[in-house]
């Protein structure tokens, strides 16, 4: 499964930074780089497989309507039908096939829209079964499922881009994939079955998300460890989606686009697929977090959980009552970063939040979500279209690296950024400041920047410290390897509704 690395790269020297542009092969975690270092540099859309507890309540069946949406641009693998604590016995593909069925009705408008939407006949074939019975009662020798054997096809493909697992109900279905792999297979093919995984869990929904951690350690999962019965969600990351007024704990956030009176005019409304949108019964949506960081909207945050994005951000720390490090919430304060970000928010107040490193995108990810509803039924002319992002010469959406130290100044140029309809761009840089800290002291830490002329098209970033003060006055810095900063532009048009594309620059500081 694991081939050589190839790296492909372009270099050109801007001031004192060389910029080095374009993406490498995937990087399957080795032996000598930690998971939370681990970078995956993959060319092409990420591949994705589904776990859903759907019929449950309303929000799977929201979060299918939108993940269609965006079916163009994430390869999706498996929609397979779980149990969960909710829902201990049920597995409802019907709902998913339905969807499907509306979906297909609307591809044909689609395709005006945008390339690679796949047919109706392929999205029925990943429609499929999990584990009959709740959680790690229903797993064990003989106990395969037709869902289980499907994510072992999807991660055996010869394909070396890594598999997102969506767990958006019980885990036992991907802990019945593993349980067989380890049964039937070396210890080294097991290790590399478990490195092309990356699961994103909306926290535990039953029993065999801890076994999982417990017992296959190679495995990349993100979650808020959790009971299953739900008592701990309103702590969780995810609820960033839409959680503020059920969960009371989106101080900060603006409401609006996440309520039903927004939804019923920019998603329900719109045709057929929108007729699938449901009212929500808690929040709205409360598993598209699991996937939304997958979408090719230029920040490219599932190259790693520390980067943040539309999915939110998340440190590498062992939680207590684990027995090995994950990626989740909390951290220690003293480099001044945990996994919560500080935004302002809508009354221009600055708060911090694990749930704000979502909410702080809502403006964004609602517009293009009402956007892709548009395109199901409108005409080109008559919907809008994400702008295109230039910088330094090069378009498109891949991350950019300068190498740099500190004294330097570094000039980024998005003039030559333009509008597929015709309008009107404005820009915003800023330094994501929490962007790119894993959790382990000194790999790397984070750098020291200002970013000048934020709202105009070009910009200049002067490079302060190879790493900033922590919050002891007299601690060392955890700047070991060097400092790393997070510079993100965002460009948004001014049609409606208005659409933003983003660029992610990542400066690496050393002395």
């Amino acid at each position: 499964m694991a081939k050589k690395q190839q790296k492909k790269s372009y270099k050109h020297k801007y001031l004192a930074g060389s910029l080095i542009l374009g993406m490498m092969s995937a990087s399957i975690i080795s032996s000598s780089v930690s998971a939370a270092e681990n970078i995956d540099m993959y060319s092409g859309h990420p591949r994705m497989f589904v776990l859903t507890d759907m019929g449950n309540e309303p929000d799977d069946q929201m979060s299918m309507v939108r993940l269609l949406t965006y079916s163009n641009e994430i390869d999706l693998e498996g929609l397979v039908a779980t149990t969960s604590t909710w829902q201990r016995s049920k597995r409802e593909t019907g709902t998913i096939k339905g969807i499907i069925s509306a979906y297909d009705e609307v591809r044909p408008n689609l395709m005006k829209h945008a390339a690679n939407w796949p047919t109706k006949s392929y999205l029925e074939s990943l429609v499929t079964n999990g584990q009959p019975g709740y959680g790690m009662a229903d797993v064990g020798k003989g106990k395969s499922s037709p869902g289980s054997q499907a994510l072992i096809a999807a991660v055996d493909k010869a394909d070396e881009r890594p598999v997102w697992v969506t767990v958006w109900g019980g885990a036992n279905t991907l802990a019945q994939a593993l349980y067989d792999v380890k049964a039937t297979r070396s210890a080294e093919q097991l290790k590399q079955f478990e490195a092309k995984l990356r699961v994103y869990s909306i926290s535990d929904q039953d029993d065999a998300g801890p076994w999982i951690r417990k017992e296959f350690p190679n495995v990349s999962y993100i979650v808020k460890p959790s009971s299953p019965d739900g008592g701990e969600y309103a702590s969780a990351t995810w609820t960033g989606i839409a959680g503020d007024e059920y969960y009371k704990n989106g101080a900060g956030a603006d409401f609006s686009k996440v309520a039903n009176e927004w939804l019923d005019v920019n998603i329900r409304s719109k045709g057929p697929l929108g007729k699938h949108y449901l009212k929500y019964a808690f929040i709205m949506e409360g598993d598209t977090p699991a996937y939304l960081g997958l979408t090719d909207n230029g920040l490219n945050s599932f190259r790693s959980p520390s980067w943040g994005g539309w999915g939110g951000r998340y440190i590498y720390r062992q939680p207590y009552g684990e027995s090995r490090s994950i990626w989740t919430q909390g951290g220690d304060w003293f480099p001044r970063v945990t996994s919560a970000d500080t935004v302002v928010g809508a009354d221009g107040k600055e708060y911090t939040s694990d749930q704000a490193t979502i909410w702080r995108w809502r403006d964004q990810f609602q517009n293009d979500f009402a956007a892709r509803m548009d395109w199901t039924i409108k005409s080109f002319d008559d919907a809008n279209h994400h702008p295109v992002l230039s910088v330094n010469g090069n378009e498109g959406k891949e991350v950019i690296y300068i190498n740099a130290k500190p004294g330097d100044s570094i000039s980024l140029d998005a003039s030559a950024s333009h509008d597929p309809d015709k309008n009107a761009l404005t820009y915003s840089w800023f330094h994501y400041k929490e962007a790119g800290y894993s959790g382990e002291v000194g790999k790397p830490g984070l750098a020291d920047i200002t970013v000048l002329s934020a709202d105009q098209s070009k910009t200049t970033v002067k490079v302060n410290k190879t790493c900033r003060d922590v919050w002891l006055p007299d601690a060392k810095a955890p700047c070991d390897e060097g400092g790393e900063a997070h510079v993100i532009l965002a460009v948004t048009d001014n049609g409606q509704p208005a659409l933003t594309s983003y660029r992610r620059v990542v400066i690496k500081v050393k002395n």
